[in-house]
């Protein structure tokens, strides 16, 4: 699934759209790709002299990397996915621009609306950050 296909099931868009490509494999995980240009936004000034992509965005990169296990309950529907935890959340080795993440993302438990996942990011092969993350399909709520 690309990028254009993502925007189908997510609301995201850029600048927070922060998935390339996503697979939903055979044994029902998901793995997602992102590369790091190193013009996004939160490198601005995370740090301008020697970029790191933020920790809480490689969190929001592995939450919406796990877009295709969902799409069902997600596309074209007047729903949201909206982040309710993160628990044991890890980081392991820093991502800078130029590097190729590889998002892997694995449902724990399902009691809808209320998802458990877990998932990791890792560059070349080497673990760059892990943790369990919630999430809730909740209804669109009319904006003011």
């Amino acid at each position: 699934m690309n990028r254009e296909e993502i925007k189908n099931i997510l609301p995201h868009r850029e600048p927070m759209l922060l998935v390339d490509e996503v697979v939903l494999n055979e044994d029902k995980s998901a793995t997602g790709y992102y590369k790091v240009r190193g013009d996004e936004f939160f490198l601005e000034g995370h740090f301008p002299e020697n970029k790191i992509v933020p920790g809480v965005i490689l969190c929001e990169i592995m939450a919406q990397s796990a877009c295709v296990m969902f799409k069902e309950k997600l596309k074209g529907k007047n729903e949201l996915p909206l982040y309710t935890g993160l628990n044991k959340v890890r980081f392991k080795k820093s991502v800078v621009p130029g590097d190729l993440i590889r998002i892997d993302t694995t449902l724990l438990r399902e009691c809808h609306p209320l998802y458990h996942l877990k998932g990791k990011v890792s560059v070349d092969g080497k673990l760059c950050a892990s943790g369990e993350f919630s999430f809730a399909i909740m209804e669109k709520q009319e904006s003011d």
